[in-house]
């Protein structure tokens, strides 16, 4: 389990593909304190840990993921939102958040507002009945507050800390990222669809 609070900017240095994809992570983390075969969720998608390095560590991705999530677009040098496992006893500062991509969002729209950038991205139409304005979503990683929604089209605002310490930086429209849809939300919506 995670909370959406990035905690590093990593960068993908390698990717082969063979069988599965594999990639390496070049991360501030301490990598003496991760174990292998932990869990550190990589622009929002839950990766196991397969190989460690002095400032690098390794995971392994099946095609289902990569199908599922905007990996396909990895390439190196891309900087990516970073977030370890929670452990008991940490503070939850966004939202709890499983790493389980549903979808794909497109960045479909930005705008500037004062030094904040209002960022309109358009869910999967499957996906888009569980956005609620105020309600949380995990964009490629991040926990975020939806400001509006208008069909499948949801708006995000970003400060100018969460620009600069996540990859909200670098996004322009166009951009595919990864989507996960508040747990409470999936499991409102199933509850009213049995009733």
């Amino acid at each position: 389990m995670f909370t959406g609070i990035i905690t590093d900017i990593g960068t993908v240095t390698k990717l082969d593909q063979a069988g599965d994809l594999r990639a390496r992570i070049a991360t501030g983390y301490d990598t003496g304190s991760i174990d292998m075969g932990a869990s550190i969720a990589s622009d929002g998608v839950c990766l196991t840990v397969v190989a460690l390095g002095a400032d690098w560590y390794e995971v392994q991705i099946s095609a289902e993921t990569v199908d599922k999530t905007n990996l396909a677009q990895w390439e190196v040098g891309r900087r990516l939102n970073l977030e370890r496992a929670l452990k008991v006893g940490d503070e939850l500062g966004g939202h709890i958040v499983s790493g389980h991509v549903d979808g794909v969002a497109e960045v479909v729209a930005m705008a500037d507002e004062g030094d904040s950038t209002r960022v309109t991205l358009r869910a999967p139409e499957d996906l888009a009945r569980f956005i609620a304005p105020k309600g949380s979503v995990a964009l490629n990683g991040t926990s975020l507050t939806v400001n509006e929604v208008a069909g499948s089209d949801f708006g995000i605002n970003f400060i100018p800390h969460t620009k600069e310490v996540t990859t909200w930086g670098d996004v322009k429209v166009g951009d595919r990222i990864n989507l996960e849809i508040d747990t409470l939300a999936r499991y409102v919506a199933r509850l009213a669809e049995m009733s």
